[in-house]
């Protein structure tokens, strides 16, 4: 199978960090990936027999985490293709695919999937995204699934994840910074409704609209508390996106005057005994 050529410069981006090069950023993916894949029971917990999947690719792979763990966990796969926009997180995610000692099996390009995948029919047997909503407009599913169905093998899967709104807490300014983000993301074409079900409600729907056959879905609800490995890695991650997400929120609604004071705030909530958040996350799947 040919490489697809490497960009000679980024195309423009839709993800809401502008700035690609941002290494808050790229430190806040490499803790929700491991976040969510360890919530979430693994790398494909859904797919009864994994190991029929050679050859996959995922699409805006990030910094590479999803994919590198899959190639560990099942040695079988034999070909595995991210594609992400952002040059910085493809550099990072070769150099993370060469410590974990599986560039033999993984590689990694820098692409744009909203403009074309540039992968022959048939390519892969799994197709996979997630957490695409941070770049992925609601008029920009129907090409894309276009695009992964004529990727994807007869009798492969197209699978993708995405995240209801936000994460929901005990904590008031937690909510109240969900609430602005949910909006913002709305406001700037990512959810197709300001609220929590913004974009899980219409996933299994847009499947089957676009020609995906059996499609099913699995729920997974991500539960943190205070004290605890994975609700200092959630409150981590959440510290890093109140800054990262900054920009995107004043460009996409109203923020609070006194934001890092709300910001404080937040932080303080975060890390009381009994904060407790929880986050659910949609898998849906299909056949072309």
């Amino acid at each position: 199978m040919p490489l697809p050529p490497e960009p000679r410069g980024e195309h423009p981006s839709t993800y809401f960090v502008e700035d690609r090069s941002n290494q808050e950023e790229l430190n806040r993916i490499q803790i929700q990936d491991r976040l969510y894949t360890a919530g979430m029971g693994g790398v494909l917990p859904e797919q009864p027999d994994p190991t029929r999947f050679l050859r996959v690719l995922d699409v805006g792979c990030g910094t590479g985490n999803w994919l590198i763990e899959l190639a560990q966990t099942i040695p079988t796969c034999a070909r595995l293709v991210g594609v992400d926009a952002s040059a910085t997180f493809v550099e990072y995610a070769r150099a993370q695919a060469m410590d974990a000692q599986v560039s033999d099996r993984v590689e990694f390009h820098v692409a744009d999937a909203l403009r074309m995948l540039e992968f022959p029919d048939a390519s892969f047997d799994l197709v996979n995204h997630r957490l695409a909503s941070s770049w992925l407009r609601t008029w920009d599913w129907r090409k894309l699934l276009q695009e992964y169905r004529r990727v994807c093998s007869p009798g492969g899967v197209v699978r993708v994840t995405e995240y209801e709104g936000m994460a929901v807490s005990n904590s008031p300014a937690h909510s109240r910074f969900s609430a602005l983000s949910a909006t913002a993301l709305f406001q700037a074409g990512h959810f197709f409704t300001p609220t929590n079900q913004g974009m899980t409600d219409e996933l299994a729907h847009l499947f089957e609209q676009h020609g995906l056959q059996q499609v099913q879905t699995r729920v997974c609800t991500l539960e943190y508390h205070a004290g605890t490995p994975e609700g200092e890695r959630f409150v981590e991650n959440n510290k890093l996106f109140s800054r990262t997400i900054l920009p995107f929120l004043r460009k996409w609604t109203r923020i609070p005057d006194n934001y890092e004071e709300f910001y404080q705030q937040m932080l303080h909530e975060m890390q009381q005994p009994d904060f407790v958040a929880t986050w659910d996350l949609l898998t849906v799947w299909g056949t072309p």
